[in-house]
């Protein structure tokens, strides 16, 4: 009999041939365009080309911050400003909002004077949803004015507009009353008359984006201080036009090493933990801490630095112009390995004498590398597909390396005994085992997971006099559309309880934005077991109405059971919450309750509507429950007004009068006369009564 296997090669005798050869040819290559000739005159140019950059950036940041300037100083000049004539004043008022209009880098101009009277108009046009939110502020508003006159002490009178883009009154709700300008610290900076002008920077809590205020002591007339709040946006767009190279970059910080502005600002304020203003040294930016350094020392504008890899970087350092003791300065930096292609274009000629060297082994090299590479894709692909739990391709993979060809027999088997684990245990579970190569053993930790139940109305009623094959086949069908929803959302099938479904989330895989993939899980769920009752009403077949109840919290992840035998599930009182959520679903006539909980983590995403506060039986704690309606969409929907008219409701329930609730709620349900959770309040209302 013939022996097939002579022919075959040694797995690792071919890897070991490749990288010998590939190492030499590329140590030798990199060797000889090793020229320190080309590395100083790189040098140089850059660091030559980046000074210049800074100079004008300087400039023309400094520009920006005289125009606020003598924005000021234009307003400190107006009669109204200096007699306080601040209440009732619609050419003032048309002044103010032009005057922030105009400038972009402006978002509010304010007066505090001497006896505690104040006039602010922000430019409230650009602002996003939250910023009006926390500002009461109506969606067509495009200007906030706050007026607080206290000319007579024993009226303050206080008061916030909203206007229009023509300057007309939208809404107007009272100001407040404690508010005391002379107590702010831009108030008391211009007071010193030291020649400060600029406090801060700070997050501003209106917009939730960094600045300044330029402030100055008003120079006649009553005493008090004009002042106006500098966004660094502004600054941030010029600084993104100065984007040298691929990873140069341009931003403003000061003599504490803090970053004021950056291209990358808002990405740096989403991870900053230890304050409002991200510092040098808890950033990625804090390689160049010795730049900067050895600026202040020598004086020297361009200095050289090398980051952690030893990546060559240029630097340029200017102090901003009319920044006063505020003491901004510019900052360019960029590696210089990325400047000149011209320059580096030597290397690239020399690059072509090694190319006949290459040249030489690329014959061998294509031939391995296609005998390897051709089944180790095919084994890397065929691997892919069972870690993704997808049907194979063709039959078992046979090579002429031995190797290999032990290698796709033992993936072969491997396909099948996870295709018959997975059967019994969670995909996810199955999955994560085999990417880790962990075994599966008794016990657990403690994991934040989100947990969802899910029972069918009535399945007992619907199902009894049901013949039990087709009873069988239907509801698979059913746990097959609300498995296929929660999986394709992150999800993991924990166990079928009856005709319940436990579906659990951030476990066993982690999974950063769990809350937000079981909301969306739900909702898809909805919209499967819509699509199925429409085939099972064309069937013949009762409908089945699911009801669902959604908890996220701190529970026991891990395996129970014997050693012969385990279930992977979760345990503790977030799961018992998520299933009495459930079944508090038939006491409101809805189809998904969740927690506050789970309201609190994705609020911005979701359209949620208050249902109660409930103090269920095992738990010390009372909890707030919500409906889940929607998900959020760019624009506004029926669910989102739905829900704002309900939320008066509610809040009127909860806070009173009485007589107002019942009001209210009477109108809504005139209006939504189907609506379950209207209908239990108005029920709770007449016991009550």
């Amino acid at each position: 009999m013939t022996n097939n296997r002579s022919l075959r090669l040694g797995f690792k005798t071919s890897v070991i041939t490749l990288f010998v050869a590939i190492v030499l040819v590329i140590g030798l290559a990199l060797v000889y365009l090793s020229f320190e000739r080309i590395t100083a005159v790189t040098n140089a140019a850059a660091s030559q080309f980046i000074g210049k950059v800074a100079e004008s950036s300087a400039d023309r940041i400094g520009s920006q911050l005289k125009l606020v300037r003598d924005n000021l100083e234009i307003l400190n000049a107006l009669p109204p400003i200096q007699s306080a004539e601040i209440e009732d004043n619609p050419r003032l008022y048309a002044l103010l909002a032009a005057m922030v209009r105009n400038n972009t880098q402006l978002f509010s101009l304010y007066v505090g004077y001497d006896d505690g009277s104040f006039i602010e108009m922000d430019d409230i046009g650009g602002t996003g949803r939250d910023s009006r939110a926390r500002l009461e502020a109506p969606e067509q508003a495009a200007f906030r004015l706050v007026v607080i006159s206290r000319s007579d002490p024993a009226r303050v009178k206080s008061r916030r507009l909203f206007l229009s883009e023509t300057l007309e009154i939208i809404r107007e709700l009272p100001g407040p009353l404690d508010y005391d300008p002379r107590q702010r610290p831009w108030y008391k900076d211009a007071e010193r008359r030291d020649g400060s002008w600029l406090t801060g920077p700070y997050i501003f809590f209106a917009t939730g984006k960094q600045g300044y205020t330029v402030q100055s002591a008003l120079k006649a007339g009553r005493g008090g201080v004009i002042a106006g709040d500098l966004l660094m946006d502004a600054t941030q767009e010029v600084l993104k036009r100065e984007k040298l190279t691929d990873s140069g970059v341009a931003f403003l910080f000061d003599d504490d090493d803090r970053i004021l502005a950056h291209p990358r600002m808002s990405e740096m304020l989403g991870r900053e933990v230890s304050g409002t203003v991200p510092s040098l040294r808890e950033t990625d930016m804090a390689g160049v801490l010795k730049a900067i350094r050895a600026w202040r020392a020598n004086g020297i504008s361009e200095q050289f630095f090398n980051d952690p890899a030893g990546r060559l970087y240029a630097a340029a350092f200017q102090t901003i112009p009319r920044s006063g003791p505020a003491n901004l300065r510019v900052a360019v930096v960029a590696p210089v390995d990325e400047f000149f292609a011209s320059i580096l274009s030597e290397r690239r000629r020399l690059f072509v004498a090694t190319l006949g060297f290459v040249a030489a082994m690329v014959p061998i090299v294509f031939v391995i590398g296609s005998i390897l590479s051709k089944s180790l894709r095919a084994l890397a692909d065929e691997t892919d597909r069972i870690q993704r739990f997808q049907p194979a391709v063709g039959s078992s993979l046979h090579s002429t390396i031995r190797e290999i060809d032990d290698l796709g027999r033992s993936v072969s088997t491997m396909r099948t005994l996870v295709q018959t684990f997975s059967n019994f245990v969670p995909k996810r579970l199955v999955q994560q085992l085999v990417e880790t190569g962990d075994a599966m053993t008794l016990g657990g930790a403690r994991r934040e997971v989100t947990v969802l139940f899910t029972d069918v109305v009535n399945f007992t009623g619907l199902t009894e006099n049901r013949d039990p094959t087709q009873v069988m086949q239907y509801t698979s069908r059913y746990f097959g559309a609300m498995s296929e929803a929660i999986m394709a959302n992150e999800g993991t099938v924990d166990k079928f309880i009856g005709d319940a479904v436990m579906g659990i989330w951030n476990a066993p895989i982690e999974d950063d934005d769990h809350v937000a993939n079981a909301c969306a899980a739900v909702l898809a769920c909805i919209e499967a077991n819509g699509e199925l009752n429409a085939a099972f009403q064309r069937e013949g077949w009762p409908l089945y109405n699911t009801r669902f109840g959604l908890h996220v919290g701190d529970a026991v992840v891990g395996n129970i059971g014997s050693l012969d035998r385990m279930n992977y599930t979760v345990l503790g009182a977030t799961v018992n919450l998520a299933a009495r959520l459930e079944g508090l679903n038939k006491n409101y006539g809805t189809s998904i309750l969740v927690s506050s909980a789970i309201k609190q983590r994705v609020d911005g995403r979701f359209h949620f509507r208050s249902v109660d506060r409930i103090n269920p039986k095992g738990f010390a704690e009372t909890f707030e429950i919500y409906e889940l309606r929607s998900e959020r969409a760019d624009v506004p929907s029926a669910d989102a007004e739905f829900c704002l008219e309900w939320e008066m409701v509610y809040v009127a329930l909860r806070n009173g009068p009485l007589v107002t609730a019942e009001e209210l709620l009477g109108a809504f349900l005139a209006k939504y006369p189907w609506d379950g959770i209207a209908g239990y309040h108005r029920r709770l209302s007449a016991r009550a009564g």
